[in-house]
C-alpha cells in the first residue's frame, strides 16, 4: 500500500504554496505509468464489487448498519498501519472533516437506501458519473478546464454510462428514486476528490483518510445504532460487509487518494469507469440482473473514455 506521493523539489514548495487551497494540480501531468495504471485497476476492481457487497449485506442489516459498520471495519483496517499516527495540523482539519462528510458519511448512508430500489449493476454503472462532476467541481475551484483530450474522455465515458444506463431508468417511479440518490451521493464524491489531493500531497493517504472514517463513524453511529436494532444475524451479509469494509472502505480509498495527489482529481476519477464496467459483469454473473446489447456496447465507450482520459493534454488557459 502506498503511503505517501512521490513528488519533486519543485512541485513541493508549489504544493507548499497551494496547500490552503481546496483542491491543488496533481504532481505528474504526464501519460500514466504502470504503477499510476495498477493504481486504477485495483481499486476499480475493489468497488466494482462493492455494490454486489452491499447487495448482500442488505439480506440482514438495515442500511444504516451497512454503512456504520463499512466505515467502522475500514477505520480499524487504517488503525493498524503506522502511517495513520502521523500528526496533522491543526488548520488542516476542517478540510479533514469536509472529507469524512463528502467522502463517506453522506455518500454513503445513500448508497444502501438507494440499492433498495436499483440493482447492484446499476448502482455500480451510475457510480461511473464520478468524474463528471469532479471535473465540475475542479474547474470551479481551480478556475480552468482540463485538456482537452481529458473533456473528451469525460464525456466520452459519460455518454458510455447513458447506454449502460438508459435501459434500467424506464422501469418505473422506485427505480427512479434509486437513481436520484445514487446521483447525489456521486455528486458528494465530485467534491472529496478534490478537497482530498492537497491534504495527500502534504501527509500521504492514510493519515488524512484514517481521521476522515474517524469523523465519518462518529457522523454515522446515531442512524447506525438504529440500523443494527432492526437488523438480524447473518453470516454471509456480515461477511460481505467486513470485506467491503477492509477493501473497499480502507484499501481501496487510500490507493485513490494516492492517485489523486499524483495525476490530479480528475484524471484519477476515471477509474469509477473501470468500476462501472466490473459491477454490471458481476450483476449478471451472480445476481442474475439483465444485460441488453446497448449495454455492452456503453462498456467499451467507457472504456474509450478512460484510454482518453490517461493521456497527455496541455490544460486549457485560466
Amino acid at each position: 500500500m502506498i503511503e505517501r506521493t512521490e513528488m519533486s523539489p519543485g512541485a513541493k514548495v508549489g504544493n507548499d504554496r497551494r496547500v490552503s487551497r481546496m483542491t491543488s494540480e496533481g504532481t505528474h501531468a504526464g501519460s500514466f505509468h504502470s504503477s499510476d495504471w495498477l493504481l486504477v485497476l485495483i481499486p476499480g476492481l475493489i468497488w466494482g464489487a462493492s455494490f454486489l457487497l452491499i447487495s448482500e449485506g442488505l439480506e440482514a442489516f438495515a442500511p444504516g448498519a451497512v454503512t456504520f459498520m463499512r466505515i467502522a471495519f475500514g477505520a480499524v483496517t487504517l488503525w493498524f498501519l503506522p502511517a495513520s499516527r502521523i500528526r496533522v495540523e491543526r488548520a488542516d482539519w476542517p478540510r479533514v472533516v469536509i472529507l469524512g462528510v463528502t467522502w463517506l458519511a453522506f455518500p454513503m448512508t445513500l448508497f444502501p437506501l438507494a440499492q433498495r430500489h436499483i440493482s447492484s449493476s446499476l448502482a455500480g454503472m451510475l457510480n461511473g458519473a464520478i468524474p463528471v462532476f469532479v471535473t465540475i467541481v475542479a474547474a470551479v475551484l481551480l478556475r480552468r478546464w482540463p485538456g482537452r483530450w481529458q473533456v473528451a474522455g469525460i464525456f466520452v465515458g459519460a455518454f458510455g454510462l447513458v447506454l449502460m444506463g438508459v435501459r434500467s431508468l424506464n422501469e418505473g417511479g422506485s427505480t427512479a428514486l434509486g437513481v436520484v440518490l445514487i446521483l447525489v451521493a456521486v455528486s458528494s464524491y465530485g467534491i472529496a476528490v478534490n478537497v482530498s489531493v492537497p491534504l495527500t500531497q502534504k501527509y500521504g493517504a492514510i493519515p488524512v483518510f484514517w481521521r476522515a472514517q474517524v469523523v465519518s463513524v462518529i457522523l454515522t453511529a446515531p442512524f447506525g445504532v438504529f440500523g443494527l436494532a432492526r437488523s438480524h444475524w447473518a453470516t454471509r451479509p456480515f461477511l460481505a460487509i467486513l470485506l467491503l469494509g477492509i477493501f473497499g472502505t480502507a484499501v481501496a480509498f487510500v490507493m485513490m487518494t494516492t492517485l489523486a495527489a499524483r495525476v490530479g482529481a480528475t484524471r484519477a476519477s476515471i477509474l469509477t469507469y473501470l468500476e462501472a464496467v466490473v459491477a454490471l459483469i458481476l450483476g449478471v454473473l451472480i445476481r442474475n440482473d439483465s444485460v441488453a446489447a446497448i449495454e455492452v456496447v456503453g462498456c467499451f465507450v467507457v472504456l474509450l473514455g478512460a484510454w482518453c482520459t490517461s493521456r497527455v493534454d496541455a490544460p486549457h488557459g485560466h
